[in-house]
């Protein structure tokens, strides 16, 4: 017996307790605990039930552990003892059942679950496939293929009640313990072999075989370019190849493969990033502030996605517009926007009356005067800002947190125009901001402490993945998107058309090209900034493209044409040949003589670009760690999760290699456009990355 996992006997039934908080995580310790107090029930139980303390079953393998030489007895060790087991094992299933403990589940003969409890088998989400039989067990177990295939190369978890309704689960209970040590003494002491799935014999037949070879089809395109959700896929189709044994050495072989890649390094740096992202800097201190009821001005799309949120984690909002027929609109896109989910499940029509019931309306800032946050999400205006900052610190009670959403505006000068600046920050969303995960926290010169950690608190609390600014224009993101963008343009100046610049960032694995990003956004955003900025004569002719399909009524998809031209019903685009011929022009009026530009320049130009800004924030203290500038990335942008983040990406091609083309490209004839980072040109010089960066500072 070890601390972690110990067991009592009710009546003829072994219950073996796994003890290992906060979430029962399968280490060393408890694997062994588990071989020992099994071997101990054989000779006094007729059944036993495996569960967990604290709520949940086994959460996942430990991740102190990963990329560390594994210690005996491993997982497979452990379950080839539990499926040998003398005597019938329940597992007695609740809260998140992942990984590696719904595999030590698939290896007892019966289950049984709460219906909430989460069950899944999430490892291609870090470029791995399931290494304990997890490929080989489910699809012997359930009802229909399908549902083996999506559970293993899709990675995200079904609840207790769907698990039974695909066979799963034996049972569901909201007290499985007590369910599950009613089921062992039903089954003890009859026959339970055929329980064993390594048993379990399958056979490839002609609809198993298009089954797979369709779904092939559609998870490579699913995976943009990452293996490992392909290679769970095959390890399925090997249950129905091989026998059992083979299936699992295959499955074994593969997931020692994986873990070697790029991609799974890639994959397991930006699990960590996410998990530092969202602690404190070291030098802060205290306890969030009580927050009960959020105050929202402006009732658009942004000021209306981030009342959703907070609707949806529970919190009452005011929300303050200037007439009441903007309210009136924005209240029916929210609800809209909630009604969409009835029809596929995600909520009811009792949860939309309910979220909504949540939310009330004023147009007197008077009204906000209750409220313990207050996210201001109006024009993006300097002026704008300050009259509203100015407001509120009239009628905001003492101790309220004033938040802007402003994505590239000076905190700071936001903050002077109160009487308490220690109370204001950056709470930048992401649109739509109840479906975009990204928080981006601006934390001003005068924040106090305790307001910077309940941003960080309310980013838990609304489930967003948060990453922590200083104050500087753009901050993380959007300031680090300017050079990627400006390289992207520069490209098509010179010879590159905008499907293939868009064509080689998406084969990179990016969701959408900048060029389509673009005219998404609207092109005219990007002009009315412009035109507020004083651009040397190098920076206007990057965007004079842009600027001219403006000027001619293109402005992106909103209009029907920008770069692209765009079906009116399906969206589905096409080349643009207006924007064809101003590109012609532009190029010509610049004296540009065109050239044949390969994907590998595109990639190299617009990712380098990104990096190398990324190494000015970091430099500069904007961002505290290279890790959460991947993090932004990840969740703002949609860079490929695969390849780990701008910042990762750099470390991986080598900054030796990223520092040359830097030079080169500094001394060539766009070198205005270029300024490499003095931190990353340092790393360069002594052999080190941004990952050696975070671990020293």
């Amino acid at each position: 017996m070890t601390h972690s996992v110990s067991s009592e006997m009710r009546g003829d039934i072994a219950v073996i307790w796994i003890d290992n908080p906060p979430v029962n995580a399968l280490s060393f310790h408890v694997r062994q605990g588990i071989v020992e107090e099994l071997e101990k029930a054989q000779t006094q139980a007729k059944a036993a039930v495996l569960a967990g303390r604290g709520g949940t079953f086994i959460a996942g393998a430990d991740i102190r552990e990963f990329g560390k030489p594994i210690i005996e007895p491993g997982l497979p060790t452990v379950l080839e003892a539990v499926e040998a087991s003398a005597i019938p094992l329940v597992a007695a299933i609740e809260g998140n059942t992942l990984g590696g403990g719904l595999e030590t589940a698939l290896a007892c003969h019966y289950r049984i679950s709460s219906a909430k409890a989460k069950l899944g088998l999430p490892e291609v989400k870090l470029g791995l496939l399931p290494g304990a039989g997890g490929t080989q067990r489910l699809p012997r177990l359930l009802n229909d293929l399908g549902d083996a295939i999506t559970i293993v190369s899709s990675g995200n978890p079904i609840t207790g009640s769907k698990a039974l309704e695909i066979g799963l689960v034996d049972g569901v209970s909201e007290i499985a313990v007590e369910a599950a040590i009613e089921l062992a003494e039903k089954v003890a002491g009859q026959p339970f072999e055929g329980r064993c799935l390594s048993k379990v014999e399958l056979t490839m037949t002609a609809p198993i075989k298009a089954t797979f070879d369709a779904a092939e089809i559609e998870v490579a395109k699913r995976a943009r370019g990452a293996i490992a959700p392909l290679r769970a896929l095959q390890s399925v189709r090997a249950a129905y190849e091989l026998p059992f044994v083979d299936g699992i050495k295959q499955e074994r072989a593969g997931f020692v493969d994986l873990v070697a890649t790029d991609q799974s390094k890639a994959l397991r740096h930006i699990f960590f990033a996410e998990r530092q992202s969202a602690k404190p800097p070291v030098n802060v201190a205290g306890t969030p502030r009580k927050i009960s009821r959020i105050g929202i001005l402006g009732a658009g799309t942004m000021g209306g996605g981030i009342a959703m949120t907070y609707a949806e984690a529970g919190f009452p909002v005011t929300m303050l517009e200037m007439s009441e027929a903007a309210l009136d609109k924005g209240f029916a896109t929210m609800e809209a926007n909630w009604s969409r989910g009835i029809r596929s499940g995600r909520i009811t029509a009792e949860g939309v009356a309910e979220r909504m019931a949540r939310l009330s309306r004023t147009t007197r800032f008077e009204d906000l005067g209750d409220c313990d946050l207050i996210i201001e999400a109006v024009f993006e205006t300097m002026d704008v800002k300050r009259e509203v900052f100015q407001k509120l610190d009239k009628v905001a009670k003492q101790g309220a947190i004033l938040a802007t959403n402003t994505s590239y505006l000076d905190i700071n000068e936001i903050a002077a125009q109160t009487s308490r600046p220690e109370d204001v920050l950056g709470m930048h969303y992401f649109s739509p901001a109840n479906i975009m995960p990204l928080l981006e926290i601006v934390w001003a010169d005068k924040t106090a402490d305790d307001v910077l950690l309940s941003a960080l608190d309310m980013a838990k609390k609304t489930r967003k993945t948060p990453a922590i600014s200083r104050v500087g224009h753009g901050f993380i993101g959007n300031r680090m998107l300017t050079p990627y963008l400006r390289q992207a343009n520069l490209l098509i100046l010179e010879g590159a058309s905008p499907e293939q610049v868009d064509k080689a960032l998406t084969d990179f694995g990016w969701a959408m090209g900048p060029i389509s990003v673009s005219d998404l956004a609207g092109l005219d955003i990007g002009y009315k900034s412009r035109k507020d900025q004083d651009l040397d004569d190098h920076e206007k002719h990057v965007y004079l493209v842009a600027d001219r399909l403006v000027e001619a009524g293109n402005l992106g998809q909103k209009s029907g044409s920008g770069f692209y031209e765009y079906d009116p019903k399906t969206r589905a685009r096409s080349e643009n040949p207006a924007a064809t011929k101003i590109i012609e022009e532009v190029r010509a009026e610049l004296g540009i003589n065109t050239r044949a530009i390969g994907d590998e320049e595109i990639v190299e130009r617009t990712m380098f670009a990104l990096a190398n800004e990324g190494a000015h924030v970091l430099g500069e203290g904007v961002a505290q760690r290279a890790s959460d500038i991947d993090v932004v990335y990840n969740h703002g942008y949609g860079y490929p999760r695969w390849r780990g983040g701008p910042m990762f990406y750099a470390s991986t091609v080598g900054l030796p290699k990223l520092a040359e083309r830097l030079v080169e490209w500094s001394n060539g004839s766009s070198s205005q456009h270029w300024n490499p980072s003095d931190l990353l040109m340092t790393l360069a010089e002594q052999g080190k990355n941004f990952g050696d960066f975070d671990q020293e500072n």
